[in-house]
């Protein structure tokens, strides 16, 4: 028997994986004109995410007609997918034959200030620690309670629009929603995501870009000190592309180069 808020449900209502467990992965999708961004790449991480789970995937081309036709209703701004193993049991154990399960959200967008992105945002060094787990590392898997809880030292802070995390040794990682390039010496990094933290679609569309046109990014574990010296620091996802950052705690940056030219081209992605 199963109960949802002391109601009883049908008996044969099986608990879904991605929900006991957080078996499963996600991918939120920006929608512009009717046209559901980026779209190929996020189907490829889910692809790669589902088989390093060892989940099966549904289609491609079913899930690009679904989140396509979805892009197209009126009012949406993001899609937000889900897949998970499915039906569960009483173990960890999977059932190997169970189908995997899909859910679709058709959403809103949600408003943000033109400010963030024509002038940064602010932004701190977080105390919450992403743990380190290369099995899962650059997945966007359903377990974020890390990103939970980091969000909640933002709470009662509204002149901060983002927070900055470090793995369990101290070098960092991301942000709570984003990820992070800096420009050091010169030089185009972002933080190396082979132990933990999400490898954002825009995060490679950018690299890609970038590199095409012959300016060399660099992925590396970067240290929090680095920052100190860097000229310019910027976030980026698939939701809001390109945020330059103005404040670093007490430190004060200024929208740079690469900033304006992630944005330029993440509009047009």
């Amino acid at each position: 028997m199963l109960w949802l808020d002391g109601v009883p449900l049908a008996d044969a209502l099986p608990l879904d994986r991605g929900l006991e467990f957080g078996d499963g992965l996600f991918e939120t999708i920006a929608v512009a004109d009717g046209r559901a961004r980026l779209l190929a790449r996020h189907l490829a991480r889910l692809a790669a995410g589902c088989a390093r789970l060892g989940i099966a995937a549904p289609p491609a081309a079913t899930l690009a007609a679904e989140l396509e036709a979805a892009a197209r209703r009126p009012g949406t701004g993001l899609l937000k997918l889900i897949v998970t193993r499915g039906a569960g049991g009483s173990g960890y154990g999977a059932d190997p034959a169970a189908p995997a399960r899909r859910w679709l959200a058709a959403l809103p967008a949600r408003a943000r200030p033109a400010a963030w992105a024509r002038d940064g945002v602010a932004v701190r060094l977080l105390e919450t620690r992403l743990a380190e787990q290369p099995l899962l590392a650059g997945l966007k898997h359903l377990n974020r309670l890390e990103q939970v809880l980091a969000r909640r030292e933002l709470d009662g802070h509204p002149a901060l629009q983002e927070g900055l995390l470090r793995d369990v040794r101290g070098r960092l990682v991301c942000g709570t929603m984003s990820n992070v390039f800096a420009v050091i010496d010169n030089r185009l990094v972002t933080p190396a995501l082979e132990r933990a933290g999400v490898a954002g679609v825009m995060r490679a569309a950018l690299i890609e870009a970038w590199r095409a046109a012959g300016v060399a990014v660099t992925e590396r574990d970067l240290e929090p000190a680095e920052l100190d010296g860097a000229s310019e620091l910027f976030l980026t996802n698939a939701l809001i592309g390109v945020w330059p950052v103005r404040a670093l705690g007490a430190r004060v940056l200024a929208p740079g180069r690469y900033a304006r030219e992630g944005q330029a081209w993440a509009g047009g992605f």
